[in-house]
């Protein structure tokens, strides 16, 4: 009898061990290790009247290594005219500031997030910028390469039981390798730095 009652009670245990582990593997973020996403940046595809639209395109992939470890991918694509360390503000686009011409931008990215604290987040990611430079004819002037390096401190709100996010962040873009840009664009780049803070706003979906 309490051989009997020995073994239903291990039984009992271990039920009780699984159900554990299945609530826990329920509340766990891991439990959704890859997510897709992009950045609501891209609105400013749709600024109207704006001479020199960006057509900016991103699309990020990721998997959860942990739930505080992540690895990131990126893909962007844009158009741009201004210097890339001038400033949000009155000088940003401003006439007489802007390249001769435009440059054209794909940029492979890797990536490392790191969560702190619930949401919050820091994360650091490495970017490989090929450029085409057009002049003001939109005839190609010239290939360039940038070496891009992203710093950003956020914070991510998830939704609808963890499936959808939503990440603000304050970043600074620093590129310590920049090559082959035409003389005239780099005439104009020479008064501003070489890194820029930026907003981000990348959304996504886990699953």
């Amino acid at each position: 009898m309490q051989k009997r009652f020995l073994f239903i009670g291990f039984v009992l245990m271990m039920a009780s061990t699984f159900q554990l582990k299945a609530q826990y593997a329920k509340q766990d973020s891991t439990f959704r290790k890859w997510f897709v996403g992009s950045t609501l940046l891209m609105l400013g595809n749709f600024i109207p009247d704006d001479p020199n639209p960006p057509k900016y395109i991103q699309i990020n992939a990721g998997y959860r290594i942990t739930p505080k470890h992540v690895v990131q991918l990126r893909f962007k694509k844009s158009i741009y005219a201004w210097p890339l360390g001038i400033p949000f503000g009155p000088d940003f686009d401003a006439p007489g500031l802007n390249y001769p011409g435009h440059a054209r931008i794909l940029a492979p990215q890797i990536g490392y997030q790191r969560f702190w604290w619930k949401g919050l987040y820091t994360s650091v990611y490495v970017l490989n910028a090929f450029e085409k430079y057009m002049d003001e004819n939109k005839k190609k002037v010239g290939n360039g390469f940038t070496l891009y390096t992203d710093f950003y401190l956020g914070y991510q709100f998830t939704f609808f039981k963890n499936r959808f996010f939503f990440e603000p962040a304050i970043g600074v873009s620093y590129w310590p390798v920049r090559t082959n840009v035409p003389e005239s664009f780099k005439a104009v780049e020479q008064e501003w730095p070489n890194y820029f803070i930026q907003p981000g706003l990348d959304f996504g979906f886990k699953f």
